[in-house]
């Protein structure tokens, strides 16, 4: 048994969304790979998901972020890595 118990850090007055459990809180309650917050009222808490769908959409047509697709250059693949063989020169020790 445990003699202290670990608390999440958090304010009265500071609101988040649950993720895991959909709910708002405030203080926080879950632990903060499960929320998103802190809102500064209960009501932009609730509107977290949309909040968030909204800003990734945002982002995903930010002509900034694609390039790609104007033509201009070859993008990376995701990791980095752009060399086809996996080779990457500048860790070849030469």
């Amino acid at each position: 048994m445990a003699l202290f118990k670990k608390r999440t850090v958090g304010k009265p007055g500071e609101w988040y969304y649950c993720l895991e459990h959909k709910k708002v809180e405030e203080g926080p309650e879950c632990p903060a790979q499960n929320r998103f917050g802190p809102y500064t009222s209960r009501e932009a808490a609730q509107h977290a998901m949309d909040t968030a769908r909204d800003r990734n959409l945002e982002w995903d047509t930010d002509p900034k972020w694609h390039d790609e697709d104007k033509g201009k250059g070859n993008p990376s693949p995701p990791g980095g890595n752009s060399s086809p063989s996996g080779d990457n020169p500048s860790l070849s020790g030469d």
